[in-house]
């Protein structure tokens, strides 16, 4: 009987570390947001005018399913960084925010996809009741998620101004 007990009881703790240590069919990567494809908007650097619209060309995948993805678009006149920036731009002198621009919107993406290419449209209104928006630093920045709940960001460096009258 005890010979019985120790073989169970070994057999239910290999059984116990085989299981444990499997990780078949289970999602463990994030997924990936790219921005090196021909048509790719914004890029690091890019200036944009209030009263345009930017158009958000990336490549989106996942080795599993997709999930949503937001973009986030928020002043930087104080000069903070998301560390997601690969090149530097040049900044313009720090300021207060009076009347800051300022976007989030959450896109969802059609079930099964691995890859989903985007052409999301923002627009860029020039005010809001306060007045014109402040123009200057901004970053774009954008959040991927996939179906398990893994998530990617991409911090994007640009500059929106006001159009010159002619």
């Amino acid at each position: 009987m005890k010979k019985f007990r120790k073989i169970s009881l070994s057999l239910f703790f290999v059984f116990l570390l085989f299981a444990c240590t499997q990780s078949e069919g289970i999602d463990m990567q994030k997924p990936e947001i790219d921005l090196t494809i021909q048509e790719a908007s914004p890029l690091n650097c890019n200036v944009f005018y209030f009263g345009e619209t930017i158009t958000l060309h990336s490549l989106l995948k996942d080795n599993v399913e997709l999930g949503t993805y937001s973009v986030d678009i928020h002043h930087n006149f104080d000069h903070h960084s998301h560390s997601t920036e690969v090149e530097e731009c040049a900044l313009l002198p720090k300021k207060v925010a009076i009347n800051p621009f300022v976007f989030i919107k959450g896109y969802g993406i059609p079930v099964g996809q691995t890859s989903h290419q985007t052409a999301t449209e923002i627009e860029l209104p020039t005010g809001n009741e306060l007045g014109l928006f402040d123009e200057g630093d901004y970053h774009f920045f954008i959040s991927l998620t996939d179906k398990q709940g893994w998530s990617t960001q991409k911090g994007i460096s640009i500059k929106i101004f006001h159009k010159l009258e002619e």
